[in-house]
Protein backbone atom coordinates (compact mmCIF):
# COMPACT_ATOMS: atom_id res chain seq x y z
CA UNK A 1 0.00 0.00 0.00
CA UNK A 2 1.65 3.04 -1.11
CA UNK A 3 2.31 6.60 1.39
CA UNK A 4 -1.01 8.28 0.00
CA UNK A 5 -3.60 5.22 0.79
CA UNK A 6 -1.86 4.89 3.94
CA UNK A 7 -3.14 8.61 4.90
CA UNK A 8 -6.52 7.50 3.61
CA UNK A 9 -6.65 4.79 5.63
CA UNK A 10 -5.94 6.52 8.84
CA UNK A 11 -9.03 9.40 8.22
CA UNK A 12 -11.24 7.35 9.94
CA UNK A 13 -8.50 7.97 12.30
CA UNK A 14 -7.21 11.45 11.86
CA UNK A 15 -7.64 13.99 14.39
CA UNK A 16 -5.13 16.45 14.15
CA UNK A 17 -6.46 18.63 13.04
CA UNK A 18 -4.13 18.48 11.43
CA UNK A 19 -3.62 18.84 9.20
CA UNK A 20 -3.93 20.52 6.76
CA UNK A 21 -7.74 21.93 7.34
CA UNK A 22 -7.99 25.90 6.80
CA UNK A 23 -9.66 26.82 10.79
CA UNK A 24 -10.31 29.94 11.95
CA UNK A 25 -9.24 31.59 15.38
CA UNK A 26 -11.49 32.40 18.19
CA UNK A 27 -12.52 36.01 18.02
CA UNK A 28 -10.49 38.43 19.35
CA UNK A 29 -12.28 40.60 22.19
CA UNK A 30 -13.16 44.06 21.70
CA UNK A 31 -10.84 46.87 22.17
CA UNK A 32 -11.79 49.11 25.19
CA UNK A 33 -13.09 52.17 24.76
CA UNK A 34 -9.80 53.95 26.02
CA UNK A 35 -6.86 52.95 27.31
CA UNK A 36 -6.67 51.88 31.12
CA UNK A 37 -3.15 51.21 32.59
CA UNK A 38 -3.06 47.82 33.88
CA UNK A 39 -3.13 47.21 37.54
CA UNK A 40 -1.56 44.32 39.54
CA UNK A 41 -0.97 41.05 37.98
CA UNK A 42 -2.33 40.07 35.29
CA UNK A 43 -3.83 36.25 35.23
CA UNK A 44 -2.29 34.12 32.59
CA UNK A 45 -4.11 30.90 31.37
CA UNK A 46 -3.10 28.24 28.51
CA UNK A 47 -5.37 26.46 26.02
CA UNK A 48 -4.99 23.55 23.34
CA UNK A 49 -7.36 25.26 21.06
CA UNK A 50 -7.46 22.80 17.84
CA UNK A 51 -7.57 19.87 20.16
CA UNK A 52 -9.95 21.50 22.82
CA UNK A 53 -12.26 21.98 20.05
CA UNK A 54 -12.53 18.60 18.25
CA UNK A 55 -13.02 16.97 22.19
CA UNK A 56 -16.20 18.72 22.41
CA UNK A 57 -19.23 16.86 22.42
CA UNK A 58 -19.95 18.68 19.62
CA UNK A 59 -16.44 18.48 17.74
CA UNK A 60 -16.47 14.19 18.30
CA UNK A 61 -20.27 13.96 16.81
CA UNK A 62 -18.57 15.61 13.64
CA UNK A 63 -15.55 13.93 13.52
CA UNK A 64 -17.82 10.83 13.74
CA UNK A 65 -20.17 11.67 10.62
CA UNK A 66 -17.38 12.17 8.40
CA UNK A 67 -15.82 8.94 9.32
CA UNK A 68 -19.04 7.57 8.90
CA UNK A 69 -19.91 9.40 5.70
CA UNK A 70 -15.43 8.64 4.23
CA UNK A 71 -15.86 4.82 5.40
CA UNK A 72 -17.47 3.42 1.83
CA UNK A 73 -14.27 5.51 0.17
CA UNK A 74 -12.37 4.16 2.61
CA UNK A 75 -13.28 0.16 2.04
CA UNK A 76 -13.11 1.29 -2.23
CA UNK A 77 -9.78 2.51 -1.68
CA UNK A 78 -8.79 -0.66 -0.13
CA UNK A 79 -9.98 -3.08 -1.88
CA UNK A 80 -8.22 -1.73 -5.51
CA UNK A 81 -5.02 -2.06 -3.11
CA UNK A 82 -5.33 -5.49 -2.47
CA UNK A 83 -6.70 -5.74 -5.80
CA UNK A 84 -3.51 -4.49 -7.18
CA UNK A 85 -1.36 -6.46 -4.62
CA UNK A 86 -3.01 -9.49 -5.84
CA UNK A 87 -2.02 -9.19 -9.27
CA UNK A 88 1.63 -8.34 -8.31
CA UNK A 89 1.98 -11.55 -6.77
CA UNK A 90 0.13 -13.59 -9.38
CA UNK A 91 3.05 -11.87 -11.71
CA UNK A 92 6.02 -12.96 -9.71
CA UNK A 93 4.30 -16.57 -9.38
CA UNK A 94 3.45 -16.97 -12.77
CA UNK A 95 6.70 -14.68 -14.05
CA UNK A 96 8.49 -17.83 -15.67
CA UNK A 97 5.53 -19.55 -17.85
CA UNK A 98 5.20 -16.46 -19.15
CA UNK A 99 5.81 -15.13 -22.94
CA UNK A 100 7.27 -11.67 -22.75
CA UNK A 101 4.37 -9.98 -24.31
CA UNK A 102 2.06 -11.36 -21.71
CA UNK A 103 4.01 -10.46 -19.19
CA UNK A 104 4.53 -6.80 -20.23
CA UNK A 105 0.73 -6.67 -20.86
CA UNK A 106 -0.35 -7.68 -17.27
CA UNK A 107 2.72 -5.16 -15.70
CA UNK A 108 0.86 -2.15 -17.78
CA UNK A 109 -2.31 -3.27 -16.35
CA UNK A 110 -0.96 -2.85 -13.06
CA UNK A 111 0.87 0.25 -13.59
CA UNK A 112 -2.38 1.88 -14.93
CA UNK A 113 -4.77 0.77 -11.56
CA UNK A 114 -2.06 2.11 -9.51
CA UNK A 115 -2.45 5.58 -11.61
CA UNK A 116 -6.15 5.00 -11.25
CA UNK A 117 -5.61 4.29 -6.89
CA UNK A 118 -3.02 7.28 -6.80
CA UNK A 119 -5.67 9.84 -8.61
CA UNK A 120 -9.19 8.20 -6.01
CA UNK A 121 -6.60 8.43 -3.04
CA UNK A 122 -5.70 12.35 -3.78
CA UNK A 123 -9.16 13.16 -4.72
CA UNK A 124 -10.31 11.71 -1.44
CA UNK A 125 -7.87 13.33 0.40
CA UNK A 126 -8.87 16.87 -0.50
CA UNK A 127 -12.62 16.28 0.03
CA UNK A 128 -11.86 14.79 3.50
CA UNK A 129 -9.92 17.81 3.96
CA UNK A 130 -12.50 20.21 2.92
CA UNK A 131 -15.00 18.78 4.96
CA UNK A 132 -13.15 18.64 7.88
CA UNK A 133 -11.86 22.14 7.95
CA UNK A 134 -15.76 23.30 7.45
CA UNK A 135 -16.69 21.55 10.12
CA UNK A 136 -14.22 22.77 12.65
CA UNK A 137 -14.19 26.37 11.00
CA UNK A 138 -17.94 26.34 12.75
CA UNK A 139 -16.58 24.62 16.18
CA UNK A 140 -14.28 27.44 16.16
CA UNK A 141 -16.42 30.49 16.49
CA UNK A 142 -18.48 29.23 18.91
CA UNK A 143 -15.84 27.55 20.72
CA UNK A 144 -14.08 30.89 20.81
CA UNK A 145 -17.30 32.67 22.23
CA UNK A 146 -17.46 30.49 25.42
CA UNK A 147 -14.01 30.70 25.96
CA UNK A 148 -13.86 34.29 26.33
CA UNK A 149 -16.95 34.47 28.30
CA UNK A 150 -15.07 31.50 30.71
CA UNK A 151 -11.85 33.98 30.27
CA UNK A 152 -14.06 37.36 31.67
CA UNK A 153 -15.91 35.18 34.11
CA UNK A 154 -13.06 33.95 36.00
CA UNK A 155 -11.02 37.26 35.32
CA UNK A 156 -8.11 35.77 32.86
CA UNK A 157 -6.43 38.79 31.37
CA UNK A 158 -4.51 36.89 28.62
CA UNK A 159 -4.86 33.20 27.49
CA UNK A 160 -2.54 31.74 25.04
CA UNK A 161 -3.19 29.05 22.67
CA UNK A 162 -0.58 26.72 23.10
CA UNK A 163 -2.24 24.20 19.81
CA UNK A 164 -0.32 26.78 18.05
CA UNK A 165 2.59 27.49 15.79
CA UNK A 166 2.36 31.28 16.54
CA UNK A 167 2.24 31.02 20.39
CA UNK A 168 5.55 30.01 21.38
CA UNK A 169 4.88 28.76 24.71
CA UNK A 170 8.08 26.95 26.36
CA UNK A 171 6.15 25.62 29.23
CA UNK A 172 3.24 25.82 31.53
CA UNK A 173 1.82 24.70 34.83
CA UNK A 174 -1.11 22.27 35.11
CA UNK A 175 -3.45 24.26 36.85
CA UNK A 176 -2.74 27.33 33.97
CA UNK A 177 -4.76 24.50 31.38
CA UNK A 178 -8.03 25.58 30.75
CA UNK A 179 -8.55 23.46 27.76
CA UNK A 180 -10.76 20.69 30.30
CA UNK A 181 -12.72 23.75 32.01
CA UNK A 182 -13.48 25.34 28.80
CA UNK A 183 -14.90 21.79 27.05
CA UNK A 184 -16.65 21.50 30.41
CA UNK A 185 -18.16 24.82 29.92
CA UNK A 186 -18.84 23.91 25.89
CA UNK A 187 -20.67 20.89 26.62
CA UNK A 188 -23.01 22.41 29.59
CA UNK A 189 -24.00 25.42 27.13
CA UNK A 190 -24.50 23.07 23.67
CA UNK A 191 -26.33 20.52 25.78
CA UNK A 192 -25.16 17.70 23.42
CA UNK A 193 -24.34 14.75 25.08
CA UNK A 194 -21.26 12.68 25.31
CA UNK A 195 -20.88 9.97 22.51
CA UNK A 196 -20.94 6.53 23.34
CA UNK A 197 -18.09 5.13 25.10
CA UNK A 198 -16.71 3.03 21.97
CA UNK A 199 -17.49 5.86 19.59
CA UNK A 200 -13.85 6.91 17.65
CA UNK A 201 -12.66 9.75 19.78
CA UNK A 202 -9.74 12.17 19.17
CA UNK A 203 -6.40 12.42 20.73
CA UNK A 204 -5.55 14.10 24.20
CA UNK A 205 -5.99 17.76 24.45
CA UNK A 206 -3.97 19.14 27.35
CA UNK A 207 -0.35 19.44 27.52
CA UNK A 208 1.45 21.32 30.03
CA UNK A 209 4.96 21.50 28.85
CA UNK A 210 5.69 22.79 25.26
CA UNK A 211 9.28 22.69 24.34
CA UNK A 212 7.82 23.09 20.75
CA UNK A 213 3.79 23.18 18.89
CA UNK A 214 2.79 20.85 16.18
CA UNK A 215 -0.27 22.10 14.99
CA UNK A 216 -1.62 25.35 13.68
CA UNK A 217 -4.62 27.69 12.81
Amino acid sequence: MNRSLLTVAALAAAITVGAAAQTSRPPSAPAPASAVAPTGATKVAVIAFQPAVVSTNEGRAAIAKLQQKFAPKQAELKAMDDQINTLKKELQADGTTLSATERASRQRTIDDKQKTLQREVQDAQSDYQQALGEAFQGLAQKFGAVLQDYAKTNGYGVVLDVSSQQTPVLWASKGADISEAVIAEYNQKSGIPAAPATAPTPSGTTATHHHSTTTSH
